[in-house]
């Protein structure tokens, strides 16, 4: 379980930087206090990379381990292409993070639900889940996303927009290039 959570932290940490959800993170967090905005990310997070690992988990239970080895490599090599790509707020997504809020928490959650549907950290997730221990790769992947959202918020306030973003990403990718490697 160990191996799965640390796995998991590091891959999901290195595919959360850059992301949009970050950026949403940072939005949320100019507008309402950060706690509040930390424990929506949290709800949501948990409750996407649950669905993740359950998907995962089948998959893997499905496929035979060489095949799972082999798309799980040419998964992370995409995830490497697509941070390169980067990710950018829609108008959308400004929209959403501008809205006024009753309950932060429950903005905050179901915005970011909504918007990690689909997306790379919860691809890696479903991934990891493949090759890994459930409990560890939702633990490691929901923790690495919330660290690395929160990490994004309190570099954010320090730096403001000097955030080298095209280093971030190059860096991530490459991570992700070696992840591939090792799986």
């Amino acid at each position: 379980m160990l191996h799965a959570f640390l796995l998991s932290f590091g891959v999901i940490f290195v595919a959360e930087l850059g992301d949009k959800s970050q950026l949403m993170a940072l939005a949320f967090a100019t507008r309402y206090r950060t706690v509040p905005v930390l424990i929506g990310i949290t709800a949501a997070t948990a409750l996407v990379h649950l669905v993740s690992v359950f998907v995962g988990a089948v998959l893997g239970a499905a496929l035979p381990t060489t095949l799972i080895n082999v798309l799980a490599a040419v998964s992370f090599v995409g995830f490497g292409f697509w941070t390169l790509r980067g990710d950018e707020l829609t108008d959308e997504d400004e929209q959403r993070a501008a809205q006024p809020a009753r309950n932060v928490i429950v903005t905050v959650g179901t915005v970011f639900f909504l918007a990690e549907l689909g997306d790379k950290t919860m691809l890696a997730t479903i991934t990891l889940a493949t090759r890994e221990g459930v409990v560890g790769t939702w633990l490691g992947s929901t923790v690495g996303m919330v660290v690395a959202d929160g990490l994004a918020i309190w570099v954010g306030r320090i730096l403001g927009a000097r955030l080298p973003e095209k280093a971030i990403r190059i860096g991530a990718a490459v991570l992700f290039f070696v992840f591939a490697e090792i799986g």
